[in-house]
């Protein structure tokens, strides 16, 4: 087992878990409009090396007070889970992305279960389906994420759900899992992270308890049908990501995206769905909180 054992006392995490900044003297010199949550960042990667202290610092400025950076595979584990050991606000989740998986084992998954036991790991993920690249065959895409929503079900752990040109089949599978665990006391919930689909995607999702996560791309020009998606769902099951360093929003299209960006996607939300920034905050932040249990 690697790091503390999980616990089951949501108050105790609360206390256990600081915010983002390292000390409180960032957020006296910037007092921050709103409190946000980017619940997917990739941290770990090689563009955030030189600078990550100065990436964390303009988060928590921007008012980031909690990130979630997810593993895309067994061995980017120990970075993602040491990033969550130097910032208090930073929190992880496991697992093996599909354009990861094409050298997928079934005993990975003892493997996944050990790093799970982290007590900042909130999630599996990310996992999913990718028919776009050509990285791993679906067969193989297919098999290790119902195993890894089996781990979901069986750790009472949330998912993060990576699709691209895989709807038909990622509904399909967290619809079995759902149906075949549906008498849990906590019920397989996750979120399908980035949402690029359609509406019926969403409906399908929405149906099965899911969120949607929305990022960089609902500020670009040509995204109309993707706001009329994040106008219509409701917002008790909205998230907000950056998936940097992905995804930059405008007026950074192209450049380096990075977790203070977050900040530019819940505006645009917030102006989509004619509401303040503050209520988009609350609400995103209630939400990502309550999915990821902290």
């Amino acid at each position: 087992m690697i790091g503390g054992a999980r616990s089951d006392d949501h108050s105790e995490l609360a206390t256990r878990h600081s915010p983002l900044a390292t000390s409180g003297e960032l957020a006296t010199r910037h007092p921050p409009l709103a409190t946000l949550f980017d619940t997917h960042c990739h941290l770990d990667f090689e563009s955030f090396h030189d600078d990550i202290e100065a990436v964390v610092e303009r988060a928590a400025a921007a008012g980031v007070t909690r990130i979630i950076v997810p593993g895309l595979d067994l061995d980017n584990a120990p970075a993602v889970l040491g990033l969550a050991e130097r910032f208090p606000g930073v929190y992880v989740a496991v697992g093996v992305h599909p354009n990861s998986a094409a050298g997928w084992r079934d005993e990975w998954i003892s493997q996944l279960r050990d790093l799970a036991q982290h007590d900042k790991v909130v999630a599996i993920g990310e996992i999913g389906l990718d028919y776009y690249w050509d990285k791993t065959p679906p067969a193989t895409q297919k098999r290790a994420l119902t195993q890894q929503l089996e781990l979901a079900a069986e750790l009472g752990l949330p998912v993060i759900i990576h699709n691209r040109d895989a709807s038909e089949d990622v509904v399909r599978l967290l619809s079995e899992l759902v149906t075949r665990h549906s008498s849990l006391v906590t019920p397989l919930r996750g979120v399908l992270h980035s949402f690029s689909a359609d509406w019926l995607t969403a409906e399908a999702a929405l149906a099965l308890g899911f969120y949607l996560g929305f990022t960089g791309p609902l500020t670009y020009k040509k995204a109309g049908d993707l706001r009329a998606i994040a106008a219509r769902v409701p917002l008790d099951r909205v998230l907000i990501e950056t998936d940097a360093p992905f995804l930059a929003p405008h007026p950074f299209r192209g450049q380096r995206n990075e977790p203070a960006y977050v900040r530019l996607v819940a505006e645009r939300l917030a102006e989509v769905r004619g509401v303040s920034l503050a209520e988009i905050a609350a609400a995103t932040t209630t939400n990502a909180l309550e999915l990821f249990q902290l």
